[in-house]
């Protein structure tokens, strides 16, 4: 059903040109959400669940909340859908962050991950953040994108393709300048979730977005996720002290828990906190780390080339990553604590997902050595993610 449709029987003067999740009556999208739990006014904007589908038979639920990711089916080695994120029936337990902490399936923005005690200096100017994670500023201050409405550019959007907009003012969570920001989620014919982040300022910024979905491939987050197979095409890491902040420090992976380049059951390495690397699982309760990719050379990502994978040997689901980025912030759930109930009313425990979230380095603006994060105006920001979906 047409969007415009939906919301004509709904009694709505929206007419959108893209498919969307029908809404209330017992029509359920095949993940199983009812949009009437998304159709909300959320600061003086409209909020809804919208669905993009694929030939396959893939559906992505979306919701301008954030720019969220919802749902994701994906057809299993016996060809029977699973929905492979982690996210919450309604829009509610979303808004709700204080109780529900967790950025499932966010667009994450103005500036993905942490930078140190808040700190930042942009045209020579320095500037205090906000503080809202162990005395660092993470994923963009406590009002980030993630938890603001994001506009859907009607015009760009087709049923396989949803464009969002965000409009963030100059101060937005002590950032600089007006920055107008889009995130293009579609679902290409190659089974393919193909996400772009794209920006433009009128002043001198930074800006590093990322989707911060967390995925379970098994299709059953009832149960952790450990016993799926993570690859990283990756030789080094970059350390973390006990408040997650990276050290400066970039670390090689061999011969430690962090070594990736061959792929590896998560619950091999997940409590194992023997050694230096060791004591940074400790810290984290998992793994919450960047790795340095090397599809990353010579100041250019190749996004042609896999930089992570992961394995569901209950499914069968292979999930490939691709991006033009130079970092994979992977972690593994580890603040999930089985006290609090997502879609299906389901408790999720402790790693029972895994986030892969592709993005510059943490705290790189005052890490000089690393790839920085800097906007100006009259330049465009872009950063590309994709996760291809296949069976073995």
């Amino acid at each position: 059903m047409k969007l415009k449709n939906l919301f004509y029987l709904c009694g709505m003067a929206v007419a959108l040109s893209l498919a969307a999740c029908a809404n209330g009556n017992g029509n359920l999208t095949k993940s199983g959400l009812d949009p009437a739990n998304y159709d909300t006014i959320i600061g003086g904007k409209q909020v809804g669940l919208y669905t993009i589908t694929n030939a396959d038979g893939m559906e992505a639920c979306i919701t301008n909340y954030g720019g969220r990711l919802v749902s994701l089916m994906a057809k299993d080695k016996d060809g029977q859908f699973r929905d492979v994120v982690l996210s919450y029936d309604n829009v509610a337990q979303f808004t709700d962050y204080k109780n529900n902490p967790n950025d499932f399936g966010a667009s994450v923005g103005r500036y993905a991950n942490r930078i140190k005690e808040g700190k930042l200096t942009v045209g020579g100017k320095q500037i205090q953040l906000p503080l809202n994670n162990f005395g660092h500023c993470l994923h963009g201050g406590p009002t980030g994108w993630q938890y603001q409405v994001y506009d859907v550019d009607e015009a760009r959007c087709n049923d396989s393709t949803i464009v969002l907009v965000m409009h963030s003012p100059d101060g937005d969570n002590g950032f600089p300048g007006n920055v107008e920001a889009t995130v293009t989620y579609t679902l290409t014919s190659a089974n393919t979730l193909d996400i772009t982040f794209d920006a433009t300022t009128d002043a001198e910024t930074v800006i590093n977005m990322t989707n911060h979905s967390y995925f379970n491939l098994s299709g059953n987050p009832s149960v952790p996720g450990t016993n799926m197979v993570l690859y990283i095409n990756a030789d080094n890491y970059t350390p973390t002290d006990s408040t997650y902040m990276t050290t400066g420090e970039v670390r090689s992976v061999y011969g430690n828990q962090f070594d990736f380049r061959q792929a590896k059951p998560l619950y091999t390495v997940v409590a194992d906190t023997t050694g230096y690397n060791g004591l940074q699982i400790k810290y984290a309760g998992g793994l919450d780390h960047n790795w340095c990719l090397n599809t990353y050379k010579d100041g250019k990502g190749d996004d042609t080339k896999v930089a992570a994978s992961l394995y569901s040997p209950d499914s069968g689901i292979f999930m490939q990553v691709y991006t033009n980025e130079p970092g994979l912030q992977c972690y593994t759930g580890n603040f999930l604590d089985g006290q609090h109930a997502g879609k299906r009313g389901i408790l999720y425990p402790q790693h029972a997902s895994v986030c892969l979230e592709t993005q510059k380095y943490p705290d790189s603006p005052n890490k000089k050595d690393w790839v920085q994060p800097y906007l100006k105006p009259g330049e465009t920001y872009h950063s590309h993610v994709a996760y291809r979906f296949t069976t073995k």
